[in-house]
């Protein structure tokens, strides 16, 4: 009696075509991002030890343990250049939601005329690079040089000076939001629209009662944009900073570690800033995604 058997089967392989795309952005991921917070992680541990009596001549590098961390959650310019910060977005953050969503309806609207020349006039700007656009900003605030009231407003006060630094970064970063915005309106379906127009809708209720619940996930996505914007705001102040005494070297948290690491020589120090501000940006990522998301089923009742 024969018995009969059975082909071996091929064992089973999952597409390999997603890995090899999604490769090289992890591998990116890895070395640009990971791997300079785990090094700015151990070089925060650390710190340098001087001996020799009062010539210093020898130095090494010993274990600090958390010392460095102490120094900077204990000094008082930290907390001010990150109370000086969050000022800034304060006014970026708001501002870029709501002129990015107002923009967004604005082009979906059933009216709306030139759309395709106003995209590229609101996007154009978030090519120009940070620091040439702050260059140019900082020529319209000159009053020596601009044609925008610079003779008779101050925009380099000790108030007005939060103001000018958020229109520079929202007038960076306004387009892109803008068309992430406008990308999900498009994906609504227009049955939606159509329905309510003829239910007798107008625009603006068609815009606050369907749109702006509709794309509640992409203006959570704005938003955590625009904080972690807010938290790496470095170009800007750095830029304008020898227009005017308001701007310290220390403004911002980021300055403030460029300046202990790169200007004082204190690497160390800076790395364990530097490190704390990551901490407080991921906790801040979290906060905004967990609103975001609450506020998104909110809105989908």
């Amino acid at each position: 009696m024969a018995i009969a058997t059975s082909a071996p089967r091929r064992r089973r392989r999952g597409p390999i075509l997603p890995v090899l795309l999604v490769a090289p952005a992890v591998i990116l991921l890895l070395l640009f991002t990971f791997a300079p917070a785990v090094y700015a992680f151990v070089l925060s541990l650390l710190r340098v030890h001087v001996s020799g009596g009062l010539l210093g001549s020898s130095t090494e590098t010993v274990f600090a343990g958390v010392a460095n961390y102490v120094s900077t959650l204990t000094d008082s310019e930290f907390w001010a250049s990150l109370g000086r910060m969050l000022l800034v977005a304060a006014v970026g953050v708001p501002s870029v939601l709501v002129f990015a969503t107002l923009f967004a309806l604005c082009l979906d609207a059933n009216r709306a005329r030139l759309t395709g020349f106003s995209r590229l006039a609101i996007f154009l700007p978030y090519a120009v690079p940070g620091v040439i656009a702050s260059l140019l900003w900082g020529f319209l605030y000159l009053p020596a040089t601009s044609p925008i009231g610079g003779q008779f407003i101050d925009y380099f006060g000790s108030t007005a000076i939060f103001f000018a630094v958020a229109n520079v970064a929202v007038w960076g970063v306004l387009g892109f939001n803008m068309v992430v915005l406008y990308t999900a309106l498009q994906s609504v379906p227009r049955e939606l629209f159509d329905a309510a127009q003829i239910d007798g809708a107008s625009e603006l209720q068609i815009a606050l009662r369907i749109k702006l619940p509709m794309i509640a996930p992409a203006m959570t996505l704005v938003a955590l944009f625009s904080v972690i914007g807010a938290l790496q705001l470095f170009n800007e102040p750095t830029t304008l900073k020898p227009l005017t005494n308001a701007i310290s070297s220390t403004w911002v948290p980021l300055m403030r570690v460029y300046s202990d690491a790169f200007v004082n020589n204190d690497i160390y120090g800076g790395a364990a800033s530097a490190f704390t501000l990551l901490v407080m940006t991921v906790g801040a990522t979290v906060l905004v995604n967990v609103i975001g998301n609450r506020l998104s089923r909110r809105s989908a009742r």
